[in-house]
């Protein structure tokens, strides 16, 4: 350890000697005097007058002697050099032979020309023991002013100077010359804002001026003719002074109106760190990563960006009077109170005047969007607690809100919830953190590229952060097999990651058989929710006395029941539900709804995503059962309330700004969703799959279909269905139109829907054509008919 320290303790000790060594000599040349003993000559005086001694009073006489004037610059160089050891004071010592002999040659030039341009300009003064540039310098300057003259010895002497100041100083000329243009710019920039603040206070005391000479004038007119006596012409003149008073202080009001009450963006220059986030920074994350049992560390992901731009109370106010100069020029007179900045918005708190009602400023948004010259303004119409209107308008510069630095907050690390979801932050820069047991059912709708599908994995991150697989476990149901089939293979999965529409059924067929398990279960342990029933079974367990299953059947007299475990919380995820309900049909309706209804207090919770916000998804079943709903943005007014049954929606900025509404309230919240990348979602997988594999439940996917779900075996009734009269007759209008469709099939032969299934499937057994694809479509495999 003493190793790894002894050099930067030796720089800094060279630092302290550098140091003192600059200040030494410079007190010697600043105290110098010709009398007191010296190299050049002798002196017998008692007391020496040089500040640092007879040592001084020699080494000045020296420096004097040899570089003359230039001797003033040279404690300089040593400052120069301190500086820079100063500024490499954290750097590893390293020594370099090529590097100090060419700084050293850089010093020769630089000592050597700068003492010949001194004698060559500068006299020699009384007090020098030699010339204004020594005798380097005296004997270098006379050489250079022999062969090139005064003229070109100077040229050649000043590009040496500068040559070996560059190398001695290791100078970029050229960050002189931009750092040299900034300040010019600066000055010139500041000169002229000076200048115009003084040319505009001219003009309006000049205005103010003109203002009271016609009041003046007017005032004079009318009482001129009345003021007949000396009484009337003294009261003349009060009114007048009481004009330009009243006149006086309206300009004074209107210049030193109040500014609104700006609240400064509530998260921190630096955000304030969980106790988990600082447990982790003490173990190395190669360590935590490959024990068993553990959370993965949240320094998984990208960290946060430290720089963020805060906006001036001037920009600000400036700001505030823009909003109300825009809605006066619509008719409607306002007042702002207070302002309240965002990471990515700013919200405008306004008091409208007596009767304007609230309806015109709504009416307004997109008018005053326009004016404004931004995407989208919304309009707030009801704030909780205040009797103000809001108005968000967006920033011209948006940050990115990173899921690490919400993961990070003391919030998500209190949270006890396995299922704590970690959304963003709103509007204030505040971490919105949620809880999907409370909710108990969510529903995600958002239009392509608003940021839906980096929500829902920021959902699924935030489970995968706080839960272990004991604790919280999830079936994925991906019908565009691309977003969710990432998660595959963490220990979290009940199942595989669902990406055929009839395991989709089968799997939520077993989520309903297994919330009806799980009541019987709670039924006979006396309890009533999920909770209360794992605290019972795991106070048996640490007492010594486990429960064995009241449901379990024997079937002969040895059997022994098992013994209950803690039931994990079971969270069901649909990336794209519309299109499982286009495939399969309403069955999945009825299921989702039955599970909505009924699954809260098992623990079994619904996370339902979709990019077709239209009432035929989103039915009135479904949003009657799931009263939570988060949207992103929508297309229209109409999308916004088919989603939270207001609008609002529509006038969100896309990537990742959404309005979440909490269950049991009508007063949605706008949220500026965590930013999570693909990488980010790769690691924490791999992580996960470092500590454990999945322990599939194979009868999830290989459920038992039911009648009318649109999926009937197809081996039931094959045989029968080419047995049917009109069976060639369908094969053949099959093959000549190419359309393998139950419903064309249906209106051609019009006969009933099961009897063209069963035909459509018979087909297929007999290979006339493909099986139903992703999309619910079947390709013509057998060729046209030949024709006579």
């Amino acid at each position: 350890m003493w190793r790894q320290q002894l050099p930067y303790r030796l720089k800094e000790g060279a630092l302290i000697a550098l140091g003192a060594l600059c200040l030494y000599v410079w007190m010697a040349l600043l105290t110098y005097d010709p009398n007191d003993p010296g190299w050049t000559h002798t002196s017998n005086v008692a007391q020496v007058q040089n500040a640092a001694g007879r040592a001084g009073a020699w080494s000045a006489d020296i420096l004097f002697m040899a570089l003359g004037y230039f001797a003033y610059l040279f404690p300089l160089l040593l400052g120069v050099k301190t500086l820079q050891v100063f500024r490499a004071r954290h750097e590893p010592w390293q020594w370099s032979g090529w590097l100090f002999s060419w700084r050293l040659i850089g010093l020769v030039f630089l000592v050597l020309s700068g003492a010949a341009l001194a004698y060559i300009h500068f006299p020699a003064g009384n007090s020098m023991p030699a010339s204004s540039g020594g005798a380097l310098g005296e004997s270098i300057g006379q050489l250079a002013e022999n062969a090139l003259n005064v003229q070109g010895s100077t040229l050649l002497l000043i590009a040496l100077f500068l040559f070996g100041l560059t190398i001695f100083t290791d100078l970029s000329w050229f960050k002189v010359m931009d750092l040299t243009g900034k300040i010019t710019l600066d000055l010139i920039e500041l000169i002229q804002s000076l200048a115009n603040r003084w040319w505009s206070a001219r003009t309006e005391r000049k205005q103010l001026r003109i203002q009271l000479r016609e009041v003046d004038e007017r005032v004079a007119q009318v009482a001129a003719p009345v003021a007949r006596d000396r009484r009337d012409q003294v009261k003349a003149k009060e009114r007048i002074i009481e004009r330009e008073d009243s006149l006086s202080k309206h300009m004074s009001a209107r210049e030193g109106r109040p500014a609104p009450i700006i609240t400064p963006p509530s998260a921190p220059a630096v955000p304030e760190q969980s106790k988990r986030v600082q447990k982790e920074k003490q173990v190395p994350l190669f360590v935590d990563s490959a024990i068993e049992g553990t959370l993965p560390p949240i320094s998984l992901l990208d960290a946060a960006e430290k720089v963020q731009k805060q906006f001036s109370p001037e920009s600000l106010e400036a700001m505030s009077r823009l909003v109300e100069i825009k809605l006066k020029e619509f008719g409607v007179e306002v007042v702002v109170e207070s302002v309240h900045p965002g990471p990515v918005i700013t919200r405008f708190e306004i008091q409208p005047a007596a009767g304007v009602k609230v309806s015109r400023i709504s009416n307004l948004a997109k008018d005053l969007a326009r004016s404004m010259a931004v995407i989208s303004v919304r309009v707030v119409e009801v704030i909780p607690g205040k009797t103000t209107v809001g108005i968000e308008i967006p920033n011209e510069d948006r940050q990115m809100v990173r899921f690490s630095e919400v993961l990070s907050s003391p919030e998500y690390d209190e949270a006890k919830s396995p299922v704590t979801l970690a959304l963003g932050h709103d509007i204030g820069g505040k971490p919105v953190i949620t809880d999907l047991a409370k909710m108990p059912h969510l529903l995600v709708a958002g239009t392509t590229g608003s940021g839906k599908s980096v929500g829902v994995n920021a959902m699924i991150l935030s489970i995968l952060f706080k839960s272990t697989p004991e604790e919280a476990r999830l079936i994925m149901i991906d019908p565009k097999m691309l977003e969710l089939s990432i998660y595959e293979g963490i220990p979290h999965l009940l199942c595989p990651v669902v990406t055929d529409m009839k395991e989709a059924a089968n799997s939520l067929r077993w989520s309903v058989a297994e919330m009806e398990r799980r009541y019987k279960l709670m039924s006979k342990m006396g309890v009533r929710n999920l909770a209360g029933f794992n605290r019972k079974v795991k106070d048996a367990i640490e007492a010594g006395t486990p429960i064995p299953d009241p449901l379990y059947r024997r079937e002969s007299m040895e059997d022994e029941a098992p013994l209950l475990k803690p039931l994990p919380t079971i969270v069901v995820i649909v990336d794209e539900f519309a299109d499982m309900m286009m495939i399969v049909g309403k069955k999945v309706e009825e299921l989702i709804a039955r599970i909505a209804q009924k699954a809260r207090a098992a623990g079994i919770h619904l996370i339902l995503a979709t990019q077709r916000p239209s009432v035929d998804v989103i039915t009135g079943l479904i949003k009657a059962n799931i009263p939570t709903r988060m949207a992103f943005q929508v297309s229209s007014k109409i999308d916004s309330r088919t989603i939270l049954d207001q609008g609002g929606a529509e006038q969100l900025l896309g990537h990742g700004d959404m309005l979440y509404l909490p269950p049991g309230t009508g007063l949605p919240i706008r949220v500026h969703g965590a930013f999570v990348s693909d990488d980010e979602v790769h690691r924490v997988v791999e992580a996960w799959k470092l500590r454990g594999t999945p322990d599939y439940i194979e009868e999830i996917l290989a459920g038992v279909e039911e009648s009318g779900s649109g999926f009937e075996g197809s081996s039931e009734g094959g045989d029968d269905s080419e047995d049917d009269p009109l069976y060639d007759e369908a094969v053949r209008f099959v093959t000549e139109s190419r359309r393998a469709s139950i419903s064309a099939v249906q209106r051609k032969l019009k006969i009933g829907y099961n009897r063209a299934a069963r035909m459509i499937e018979s087909m297929e057994n007999a290979g006339v054509v493909t099986s139903m694809g992703t999309n619910g479509s079947r390709e013509v495999i057998a060729p046209s008919p030949v024709r006579d």
